[in-house]
């Protein structure tokens, strides 16, 4: 019986501290990590909501699939 491959906080799009705007909700999140989820082993990303300081938990192919864009180190500040 093969074992699934756990993820890799590095292995996914967006980086632990990458910073992301929500396009349809116009929210900014901060990545905390890359994890899986407990019953599947499929990878999701750990993120924070920068406005309520709430935790959230997604799916790695739904968060990669384009509802997210990367805010540039620059704006950052």
């Amino acid at each position: 019986m093969n074992k699934p491959k756990m993820a890799d906080a590095d292995s996914g799009l967006f980086k632990p501290g990458s910073k992301l705007k929500h396009r349809k909700t116009g929210g900014f999140y901060k990545v905390l990590l890359l994890a899986n989820v407990e019953a599947s082993l499929e990878p999701a990303y750990v993120y924070e909501s920068m406005q309520s300081h709430d935790f959230w938990i997604r799916p790695q192919a739904e968060m990669e699939d384009g509802r997210f864009e990367l805010i540039p180190a620059a704006e950052k500040e």
